[in-house]
């Protein structure tokens, strides 16, 4: 875990007072101590990817990282679906793989 002024020295360009704004418009949110776990960093650097390096407009961050976040819930309950039907027996999991090559089918 790292501190705030930690942080910004991995980045260039990136100053306190502009991770603190992201941090009160909740794109980031460290742990109650301050400290920042390596999810959050990761997320500090995505945002800091999305406006350096891709120009992304500050008002559009928001929804970028709104989807993103779909997109994570929705890998992490497929891995779920996943490991919970790779317990069933053959027969079971044959017939959902069945119904779900039937449902996608156009």
């Amino acid at each position: 875990m790292m501190r705030l002024e930690v942080i910004v020295t991995q980045f260039p360009d990136l100053e306190i007072v502009e991770l603190t704004g992201w941090i009160d418009r909740g794109w980031v949110r460290p742990e109650p101590d301050g400290q920042f776990e390596a999810i959050d960093i990761a997320r500090i650097r995505l945002i800091y990817d999305l406006r350096r390096s891709l120009d992304v407009a500050e008002d559009a961050v928001p929804m970028i990282l709104a989807l993103l976040d779909q997109v994570y819930d929705l890998r992490t309950t497929l891995k779920a679906v996943s490991a919970a039907l790779e317990t069933q027996p053959p027969g079971v999991r044959d017939a959902v793989l069945a119904a779900m090559a039937g449902a996608a089918a156009p």
